[in-house]
C-alpha cells in the first residue's frame, strides 16, 4: 500500500460524520499511475470523463425535514486527481444531520468541494426519486463476447493474453479496417487497499486492425485478482489495447456495480465526444 493510500479511510473503521464536512473528500492524485502505464500526464492519449453516481445522499430541509436525491457527478479524466470511493462516500454522509435552504445550496457545496478535491471543474446534477425513475435501464452495446468457450486460467494480469498485431505500421488500410463494439460482463477487479470486489461491464468501440474475440476475453478475466483504482483498470485497459493493436479510433468504458451507495463508470477515447448516459441492469 502506498504512503498515500495509507492515509485513506480505506481500510480503517470510520465514525460516520453526519454534519456537513468537506475535509472527509481524499483525493488520489492520477499522476503516478498514469507514468507507469506510459501515458504522459500532461499530454493524455484519450478524452473521457469518470462518472459517478450517489444513491446516500440526504439533508435535512430549514424546517427539518429529511430530503433525499440521487447525484450525478461528472469529473473530467484531466483532472489532476481522483476522489477515493470511501471518502465520497464518508462526505456524501455528512450532509444527512445538515440543514439547508434548498437542493440548488447543495447541489452548489457538491460542485465547489468536488472539484476543490479534483482540482478541476466538477459537475453535479441531483435527481428527485421520481425523476431518476424515468431513467430506464440500457443494454449494454454490440457483442456480448462471455459466451464464448474459452478455458481460462489465469487471474492474474496479464496483457499477453492479447493477441499481438503484426509488426509493421500503426496505420491499418482503410480496406483492412473494421469497425465493431464488444462488450463483457465479467469483468471483476479489487479495491487497492482493502481487496473488495468491484464488478463491472467493460465496453470496447474501436475502428482498425480486428481484435481477436477470445484474447480479450481472457484478458479481462485476467483482472480478476488484479487490485487497482476503476479509473486505473480502465485506463489500463485502453493503452493495452493500443499497444497490442493498430486501432485509428478506441473507446473503452466500464460500468461498474454500486458499492457503498456509489457507481463509478470511467470512460476513455480517442475521440472527442459527449459520452451517453448509460445504466446497466445491475446498477
Amino acid at each position: 500500500m502506498s504512503d498515500v493510500l495509507h492515509a485513506s479511510p480505506l481500510g480503517k473503521n470510520s465514525v460516520y460524520q453526519a454534519e456537513y464536512n468537506p475535509s472527509l473528500l481524499f483525493p488520489v492524485e492520477r499522476k503516478d499511475k498514469r507514468e507507469a502505464l506510459g501515458i504522459d500526464p500532461d499530454h493524455l492519449p484519450f478524452y473521457g470523463r469518470d462518472l459517478w453516481y450517489g444513491y446516500e445522499l440526504s439533508w435535512l430541509n430549514r424546517s427539518g425535514k429529511p430530503v433525499v436525491r440521487v447525484a450525478q457527478i461528472e469529473l473530467p479524466c484531466h483532472s489532476p486527481c481522483l476522489i477515493e470511493s470511501k471518502s465520497f462516500k464518508l462526505y456524501l454522509n455528512s450532509f444527512n444531520q445538515s440543514r439547508f435552504e434548498c437542493a440548488e445550496q447543495v447541489a452548489d457545496r457538491l460542485t465547489e468541494d468536488l472539484s476543490a478535491a479534483a482540482k478541476a471543474p466538477v459537475v453535479v446534477r441531483l435527481y428527485t426519486i421520481n425523476e431518476f425513475e424515468t431513467r430506464a435501464f440500457d443494454r449494454a452495446p454490440g457483442i456480448n463476447i462471455d459466451e464464448l468457450d474459452v478455458a481460462i486460467d489465469c487471474y492474474q494480469y496479464d496483457s499477453s493474453h492479447l493477441a499481438k498485431s503484426p509488426a509493421g505500421s500503426k496505420t491499418v488500410p482503410s480496406g483492412n479496417a473494421i469497425s465493431e463494439t464488444l462488450h463483457t460482463h465479467l469483468l471483476k477487479s479489487n479495491c487497492p487497499v482493502t481487496g473488495q470486489p468491484d464488478w463491472g461491464t467493460l465496453v470496447v468501440s474501436y475502428r482498425g486492425e480486428p481484435v481477436d474475440h477470445a484474447s480479450l476475453l481472457k484478458y479481462i478475466c485476467s483482472f480478476r485478482t488484479h487490485q487497482e483504482f476503476h479509473e486505473q483498470c480502465v485506463e489500463r485497459a485502453f493503452v493495452d489495447l493500443q499497444k497490442h493493436y493498430r486501432l485509428e479510433t478506441l473507446t473503452v468504458y466500464a460500468q461498474y456495480l454500486r458499492r457503498g451507495g456509489l457507481d463509478i463508470n470511467p470512460w476513455r477515447s480517442t475521440v472527442n465526444m459527449k459520452p451517453e448516459l448509460l445504466r446497466f441492469i445491475r446498477q
